[in-house]
């Protein structure tokens, strides 16, 4: 019987409690659920059903008690009443990670959600986490609310019920409070966005690796100040409160992310590589651990999330990276002479001082303090990102200024090109009037020679003239033959240099250069080797081949350059055939292959074959001014005197090439008999 008496009794008084009721309307400014009679509550797993609630009897009074977990739910139950004639709203706070709200209307529930873990089109009313309940003239409803949450741990939070003027007047502290920051952190957005844009076009059209890694680095401080933006209750542009869960896992990962693309782009940016090998390994094992972590602490969240282990291992990265990273930063300031170390300093010094200020302010809790100069919202966000922008500013103008100094190194490539096309022409205008020189001087000495003879030896004298007479006609030749060709390379030059091809052009001007140098050293020889003319000739055809491009190429066939150095001829005597048949021949040409063979065939005698696919004399004879090439009869006539002086046989052929009657190329065959 007193079993039954008690029973009776909490039955009694879980009805009474159960009947408790809240009236919206006798709501002053605002009302917390926690510790009101008028509220009970109870703990269930995080998945249980509201029908499952509803019947369920083990309510107890709303307490600091009932936090919730990953996996523990805390439901409330009370009565809302509208005591008045006129449809009345109230306002149901809370910033946690969900809450769903049950409000029994006409026999039915209505489902609310909201919460800081809610998606944005998920929630019932988007304003920074009110939701607003409306009540029916003289209505009266049972309200069920369910808090949970994602973490093991969360961060102790509950839920407060506000009237309208309660609502409108902490919307309006909250904005004046919030503005600030906020405002600071859409002039971060704006500023960096502007920045990417111009760094975008740059890395488009240049394609080089220090844009792209700049470009990574705002790219991935432009997410991170959306993930700050999230947590405000900014409307505009606020993209991460879409993804509210996902911003909070990758927010670390996206620190670490930007830092491991801003050291690239300063390991770059400084020529870190030309001044110390050393320094520029550990910056890229530094960047690709930065990118590392990141990937890593994102896996961990995904996998297992507790606050505290998150904090403490937030804690111990960044007591090893900021000391890592000031460690660097005096190594680079003592390896690295680079013009735009300035720059690096003074935006390193912005960010570490950013960063270690907002480490602190954040991990004792000095945001925290009332009236403290940190005590505003977002204060460990807002000195960061306040260090970030003045690194981004600083590397933004060194990043102007090494494109100057990248224009200003091409411009004294140019000078230096320049200078040595005058020295060159300085070099042919000498060597034109020494062989003058040379050429008066034998002729003054032959003159007395001549004068001197006695007339018992003039036959003899005569033919001794006629000898030196012959040698110094091909020395004539040879100096008229010298300048043509330099004419024609220093005409391709100034087009490499006309056309901004400057790494062509200085690769064009060695060639020419060790070509040139053999034709002065060769010019006073009355013969050379043929292996020394066919070295000539493969600097002469790559300097040609340089000119006109992948369309043109050549072939030289040679059986043993140790046989062609036993056979001597005129010093340049190949040259002008080869040259007739790349500007005569395949030039003109509209083949879209280009061929030049040339054989040393040394089988028996030496016998050399030029040949080409090109137009073919007849053709080429109707587009010349002059019907030959001034060059070849130079060479023929070099060829013949060159057989007296010498005594030997060499044969010159020119064959007309054709395929169906139509031209289709030149042979020249010269034969070497002794």
């Amino acid at each position: 019987m007193k079993k039954l008496v008690i029973i009776t009794l909490l039955y009694l008084l879980a009805f009474y409690t159960l009947s408790a009721q809240i009236k919206a309307d006798a709501i002053d400014s605002s009302f917390k659920l926690i510790g009101n009679p008028e509220v009970q509550a109870l703990k269930s797993v995080s998945d249980v059903s509201i029908n499952n609630i509803i019947k369920s009897t083990s309510w107890k009074a709303y307490d600091s008690t009932f936090t919730v977990s990953k996996d523990t739910a805390v439901w409330m139950s009370f009565k809302l009443k509208n005591t008045t004639q006129e449809i009345l709203s109230t306002y149901l706070f809370y910033d946690g990670h969900y809450i769903d709200i049950y409000l029994e209307k006409e026999g039915r529930y209505e489902h609310y959600k909201n919460g800081y873990f809610r998606p944005l089109n998920q929630r019932s009313d988007p304003k920074f986490f009110f939701t607003k309940l409306t009540l029916s003239p003289l209505q009266q409803s049972q309200c069920y609310i369910k808090l949970s949450a994602d973490y093991k741990k969360n961060s102790t939070s509950f839920p407060i019920l506000f009237s309208k003027l309660g609502y409108l007047e902490l919307l309006k502290n909250i904005r004046a409070v919030h503005f600030p920051p906020i405002a600071f952190i859409y002039v971060y957005l704006i500023s960096l966005c502007c920045i990417m844009l111009f760094v975008l076009v740059f890395c488009i059209r240049l394609q080089k690796r220090i844009y792209f890694y700049y470009l990574g680095y705002l790219f991935f401080q432009i997410v991170y100040a959306f993930l700050v933006l999230q947590t405000t209750p900014a409307t505009i542009a606020n993209l991460a409160q879409h993804f509210p869960y996902f911003s909070v896992l990758i927010s670390e990962s996206v620190q670490f992310t930007f830092i491991g693309f801003y050291i690239l782009f300063i390991l770059h940016l400084l020529n870190v590589k030309t001044f110390s090998l050393k320094l520029a390994r550990a910056l890229k094992i530094f960047g690709i651990v930065c990118f590392a972590y990141a990937i890593l602490w994102f896996g961990f969240n995904l996998l297992w999330v507790d606050l505290e282990v998150r904090r403490m291992a937030s804690i111990i990265i960044r007591s090893i990276v900021l000391p890592l990273n000031l460690f660097l930063f005096f190594w680079i300031i003592y390896k690295v002479k680079h013009p735009l170390l300035k720059y690096f300093i003074l935006g390193q010094s912005f960010f570490f001082i950013g960063a270690v200020l907002s480490s602190i302010v954040y991990y004792t809790g000095l945001h925290l303090v009332p009236g403290g100069i940190f005590n505003f919202f977002y204060s460990q966000n807002v000195i960061f990102m306040a260090g970030l922008l003045g690194e981004v500013l600083c590397f933004s103008i060194a990043l102007g200024e090494s494109m100057f100094l990248v224009q200003k190194d091409k411009e004294k490539t140019s000078q230096k090109l320049i200078e040595q096309l005058q020295q060159n022409q300085i070099m042919e205008t000498k060597m034109r009037k020494e062989l003058d020189k040379q050429i008066n001087q034998k002729t003054e000495e032959l003159v007395q020679v001549y004068s001197k003879i006695e007339k018992q030896k003039e036959e003899q004298l005569n033919k001794s003239f006629n000898e030196r007479l012959r040698n110094m006609k091909m020395l004539a030749l040879r100096s008229q033959m010298n300048p043509h060709f330099i004419f024609n390379s220093l005409n391709a030059l100034k087009n490499l240099v006309m056309q901004s091809r400057e790494e062509d052009a200085i690769s064009y001007l060695d060639n020419f250069s060790l070509l040139l140098r053999n034709i002065l050293q060769n010019s006073s020889k009355n013969s050379i080797t043929v292996e020394e003319e066919l070295e000539i000739l493969e600097l002469y055809l790559s300097l040609e081949k340089r000119r006109l491009g992948n369309n043109f190429s050549y072939v030289i066939q040679c059986d043993s350059r140790e046989i062609l150095s036993q056979y001597n001829i005129p010093p340049l005597l190949l040259q002008p055939f080869v040259e007739n048949a790349i500007w005569h021949g395949l030039y003109p040409s509209n083949k879209p292959e280009k061929n030049l063979s040339l054989v040393f065939d040394t089988s028996k005698q030496l016998q050399i074959i030029i040949e080409d696919n090109g137009i073919g004399r007849k053709e080429s004879s109707k587009t010349k001014k002059t019907h030959q090439s001034a060059g070849t009869n130079i060479t023929k006539e070099r060829l013949t005197l060159y057989n007296h002086v010498s005594h030997t046989q060499m044969q010159l052929s020119i064959l007309d090439l054709e395929d169906n009657g139509k031209p289709s190329g030149t042979r020249i065959t010269i034969t070497y008999n002794d």
